[in-house]
């Protein structure tokens, strides 16, 4: 059988209720350990410059699509329940109900890349790498697994004698160590 490929659906949520459906979700599917199957969720939102009464300037996000939330996912029968049931989703946009995907048309508009597009890294999981920025910099590890969808990665570093992994250090943070 062929690997089905994610794409892109759009839940319907109560209005307000975007950003807790998101955080919401990402949490179910780190908790069910669903990453290969639900890729991505985003609150699609542009970014503005309001202008005060008094003259000053405030930048504000404001939600391109209030009450839906895109999710980049491989459709089955416990993808389509979990988002389904996530609180705040009333939910697919399509007929009757039923999820139908963006076609890639409409994902350009949406300024979305098609997920097709390959990422290219000089390592795999196995390798040993090191953190190049941030708080882990200098730190070496192996890569216990790739999210190529979040281009990112889980290090297993040695903390105190214990590994420990470290979750979603982005790709262009992570050398690959020559040996």
């Amino acid at each position: 059988m062929a690997e089905a490929e994610a794409r892109w659906y759009v839940a319907h949520t109560y209005s307000g209720y975007e950003n807790k459906v998101k955080a919401d979700l990402e949490k179910t599917i780190e908790n069910r350990h669903l990453e290969e199957l639900i890729q991505d969720v985003r609150v699609p939102v542009k970014t503005e410059i309001e202008i005060k009464p008094d003259g000053s300037r405030k930048t504000v996000e404001k939600k391109l699509f209030p009450g839906y939330v895109l999710v980049n996912m491989i459709m089955t029968n416990d993808t389509w329940y979990v988002v389904r049931n996530t609180r705040g989703v009333t939910g697919f946009v399509g007929p009757d109900g039923k999820p139908v995907p963006l076609s890639e048309n409409e994902m350009s508009n949406l300024g979305i890349a098609s997920t097709t597009e390959e990422v290219k890294v000089d390592f795999e999981e196995g390798d040993t790498v090191v953190v190049t920025v941030g708080v882990w910099k200098d730190t070496e590890g192996v890569v216990k697994s790739m999210n190529y969808a979040k281009l990112s990665a889980t290090v297993m570093v040695n903390i105190l004698g214990s590994e420990v992994p470290v979750e979603n250090i982005p790709f262009l943070e992570l050398r690959k160590v020559v040996q």
